[in-house]
């Protein structure tokens, strides 16, 4: 039998950082809409936010830190996990949406890129470690996963960190509900050529960009409250347009993964997905499993963990994959064998998936 390159997960690493931001935080929020203000109570307003998102708390990145300083610890806890030499590294691929934001400023810094920050940060001297930058909306760590696939599939690479770090709270409308839903974070990665008989690590990949009609979905824009005119650009997103977007089609692009690896639903044992919302999450993966004629979603498949850390965007599912790992996500584990589906949908708008088995 011939031996394949595969391209597996040796070391990952999280930074969660320590501020813990509760709904009191938003008591005294003055929210609008239209540019009219809620005349809602704003306890009733966070009571029905948390309903609707299971999001009880997030995490907020401190004052003096930055994207890449929190993507630089994140990834120096995935090289000590991993047991490599830092400078083994071919390529550092940052994924990410709007770069360095010192606390408030508004204004974002991505000169030099983030992953040529780290790499000074790490001190690794090779200048065959290419370092650079995605820019994919929250899909990006899934995307960077996906571009690290193609390099050592190609053997252009035998070791790619790929890194997904943000700090949102840096980048929200303090007068917009949503911002509620939105933290700060990093996770990273490190995917290495394998040779071996036996197929695993990524078997198949799907990623689509649905820009046409639900591009805006997701877009910078001015501030909720109408009196505001410091010409600040902030996140702005359609919620309820983008939930229905995502409970349809995300199911049909991680179908067409898990078919493009040759499984069924049934042999995947747990599914990394994006945490934006925890019903919209709950709502995906029912639809998935109804894709293939299944009533029921089993047990214990899908780890959460956006009730305690919010939406930190690219940073989810890389985070979400090293608490796993290390056994600090309750009743969730991982072995040999085991076949799992990352997946994400975001700005773009980008949904993708890819199949791993360990």
């Amino acid at each position: 039998m011939s031996r394949a390159i595969n391209t597996v997960i040796t070391g990952t690493g999280s930074y969660i950082p320590k501020n813990i931001i509760s709904g009191n935080e938003f008591l005294n929020s003055t929210f609008f809409e239209n540019g009219n203000l809620l005349e809602k109570e704003n306890s009733e307003i966070i009571d029905k936010f948390s309903e609707i998102t299971e999001i009880v708390e997030r995490r907020y990145a401190c004052p003096e830190q930055l994207s890449n300083h929190i993507g630089a610890k994140a990834a120096e806890k995935a090289i000590e996990n991993a047991g490599i030499d830092k400078e083994t590294l071919d390529y550092i691929i940052f994924c990410h949406n709007f770069g360095d934001i010192p606390l408030g400023s508004n204004r974002i810094d991505i000169l030099p890129s983030l992953a040529s920050k780290v790499k000074q940060q790490l001190g690794i001297q090779n200048p065959d470690c290419v370092a650079y930058d995605i820019i994919f909306g929250c899909p990006g760590w899934v995307q960077g996963a996906i571009q690290a696939d193609y390099y050592i599939k190609s053997g252009d690479a035998k070791r790619v960190m790929v890194i997904g770090a943000e700090t949102l709270s840096r980048i929200i409308d303090p007068h917009d509900r949503d911002s509620m839903i939105f933290s700060d974070g990093a996770g990273v990665v490190i995917f290495e050529a394998e040779e071996s008989e036996e197929k695993r690590g990524i078997l198949a990949h799907k990623t689509e960009t649905h820009a046409v009609n639900h591009g805006n979905l997701l877009t910078m824009g001015k501030s909720s409250h109408p009196d505001e005119t410091n010409g600040n650009l902030y996140l702005k997103m359609n919620g309820r347009k983008l939930y229905e977007f995502a409970v349809v089609q995300v199911p049909q692009v991680i179908k067409k993964a898990i078919d493009k690896a040759g499984l069924s639903v049934e042999d995947v044992n747990i599914v990394f997905v994006h945490q934006a919302n925890g019903k919209m999450d709950t709502a995906i993966m029912k639809r998935l499993f109804k894709l293939y004629g299944k009533d029921t979603v089993p047990e214990n498949l899908v780890p959460m963990t956006i009730s305690w850390l919010g939406n930190s965007s690219v940073a989810t599912v890389p985070t979400l994959l090293d608490l796993v790992l290390k056994g600090e996500v309750k009743g969730y584990k991982v072995k040999a064998g085991d076949v799992a589906v990352f997946a994400s949908v975001g700005a773009g708008m980008h949904i993708n998936a890819f199949v791993h088995r360990f």
